[in-house]
């Protein structure tokens, strides 16, 4: 197995985990209030981080090129070299727009340490240091985007878009 695959199936791993991690939460919550008569909020807190780091682990590490949603409607309009270059295009912006916003990423995930959660008292720093995480696999995936599509079509792309 390569390193490639591994490291893709330890994400997975991690991804599965939290999710694991969410609806045991969500029970316990549920046996706890209706069962015991004993509400508790901390529950809710593992819930929502979990949900959080869910969301931006799954997508860095673990969502597809090919799984991600995209509204193509200008790429369309134009032969395979122009949406190679409405691809490229697309994702210079957004490697620009994610790479501008690191800094101020930064300082706000460093500022945010003298927060804490309400229950567990985790910081706020550790809770939203996944964006910063997330911010800099967005901008690696699309720096491949480019060099993807700068490349030219790979055999199964150029069958695909012969045979829209």
């Amino acid at each position: 197995m390569s390193v490639l695959r591994t490291l893709a199936r330890a994400a997975e791993m991690v991804a599965a985990t939290l999710l694991a991690v969410i609806f045991l939460a969500f029970i316990l919550q549920i046996a706890l209030r209706y069962l015991f008569d004993l509400p508790v909020g901390w529950t809710a807190e593992i819930s929502l981080v979990a949900w959080l780091w869910l969301i931006l682990w799954g997508s860095a590490f673990v969502l597809r090129d090919e799984e991600e949603i995209r509204i193509e409607l200008l790429k369309a309009v134009f032969g395979p070299r122009g949406q190679r270059i409405v691809t490229s295009l697309g994702a210079i912006a957004v490697v620009g727009l994610f790479a501008l916003a690191l800094p101020a990423t930064w300082d706000y995930i460093t500022f945010m340490k003298v927060e804490r959660s309400s229950y567990l008292k985790i910081r706020f720093d550790w809770l939203y240091s996944i964006y910063l995480v997330f911010a800099v696999a967005v901008i690696a995936r699309h720096v491949g985007r480019v060099v993807n599509s700068l490349r030219g079509p790979s055999p199964a792309e150029s069958t695909r878009i012969s045979s829209l």
